[in-house]
């Protein structure tokens, strides 16, 4: 079993980076030609959630670990749990990005939380991101990644349960060509998302994995076409890990101007949650 010192991960915490980019066509007409028609239409000139795709680091390849994320110890804390991955976050909206801009995001690590869960030890780590035109702050993000240990899982046969008609909205069929765009358009070197022997032999997924941000792109649209406006805040969570072979189900109900999307795959199981509001 793998042991945590949390005492060497501390001076961690409160540690800031600050990067830049530009927000230009090409790479809102890239985002467009991934997402299709499931992108909402009422963003205007910048579609929503193409902020996780700026501000990238940009890690030389001779810097990557075997998973294919860069080496720990740099910005993020070395934590040393084998598995990283995206368990969720809150947004919150305050105006919309600028094509052409300079686009500053200033990232501080909040907290680091050891944790037990039933397959051993976990490791929480919050990241708080400020994305800005100038001195104006567009969006906030408190961003949460989770460390664990690799498990091999059993696999399950669950009996498909029917879209709920009330809130079903509309399915996606994800495939390894869309996975291989969203890896390319976030820089995301992961191979989990690409790499098939990788995710099933050495991370114990029954396939592919969909990355989380993609998901949460797709109910980040869907919220602001349910409200016919940008959410002013988005609390999103990844529930269990969406692999492919599947159906991609987008489902949404709504309250008001409060609501919950989610997305299943084609047996019901719920792999990925939101709740948003748009006040």
């Amino acid at each position: 079993m793998i042991q945590v010192d949390l005492e060497s991960l501390k001076p961690w915490l409160g540690r800031t980076e600050t990067r830049e980019d530009i927000l230009t066509p090409g790479l809102i007409d890239r985002f467009r030609a991934t997402f299709g028609a499931h992108l909402w239409d009422g963003a205007g000139d910048v579609p929503l959630g193409i902020h996780w795709c700026l501000t990238l680091y940009a890690a030389p390849g001779s810097s990557l670990s075997e998973d294919g994320h860069a080496a720990r110890g740099g910005f993020l804390p070395p934590v040393p749990l084998p598995a990283r991955m995206w368990a969720g976050g809150d947004l919150t909206y305050f105006a919309p990005l600028a094509v052409g801009q300079t686009v500053t995001r200033r990232s501080t690590i909040g907290d680091i939380t050891p944790k037990q869960g039933r397959s051993g030890a976990l490791v929480f780590v919050v990241v708080n991101h400020e994305y800005s035109n100038g001195n104006k702050v567009c969006i906030r993000e408190k961003q949460t990644i989770v460390y664990r240990d690799i498990t091999r899982s059993q696999s399950e046969m669950r009996t498909p349960v029917a879209p709920d008609p009330t809130a079903f909205r509309s399915r996606l069929t994800p495939d390894s060509v869309l996975l291989f765009r969203y890896s390319a358009l976030t820089f995301n070197a992961h191979r989990i998302h690409y790499d098939h022997i990788y995710a099933t032999e050495a991370e114990a997924y029954p396939g592919l994995v969909v990355h989380g941000p993609l998901q949460a792109t797709l109910l980040l649209n869907l919220a602001a076409d349910a409200l016919n406006e940008t959410p002013h805040g988005f609390s999103f969570r990844g529930l269990a890990p969406l692999t492919l072979p599947c159906e991609m189900q987008l489902n949404c109900r709504q309250d008001g101007a409060t609501g919950t999307v989610w997305c299943q795959d084609e047996t019901g199981l719920c792999c990925f949650s939101a709740d948003y509001s748009a006040t």
